[in-house]
């Protein structure tokens, strides 16, 4: 399944490893609390999230969703994928 966005930023994908313990930095406060709502919502609500934060969005289905995911959103991190 690919769930590829090309709007994931490096920063996105820090953030989004860091929730799930893969590497990256953590986000601030408020950011952590967005990605982990995103990660706990239903489909209604997950798609209402994404709609308004893309980015984290698209990160976040890929960490879950994606069996590449964690190593896509890594090589975003590293700068070796054009995200």
């Amino acid at each position: 399944m690919s769930t590829t966005n090309p709007s994931i930023p490096a920063e996105v994908a820090a953030h989004v490893l860091s929730h799930y313990g893969r590497g990256g930095y953590p986000a601030g406060d408020w950011t952590a609390d967005l990605i982990s709502l995103i990660d706990r919502a239903d489909m209604v609500n997950r798609a209402k999230l994404t709609a308004t934060f893309p980015g984290y969005g698209a990160a976040i289905a890929l960490a879950k969703y994606d069996e590449e995911g964690i190593s896509t959103l890594q090589r975003i991190l590293r700068g070796e994928v054009a995200a």
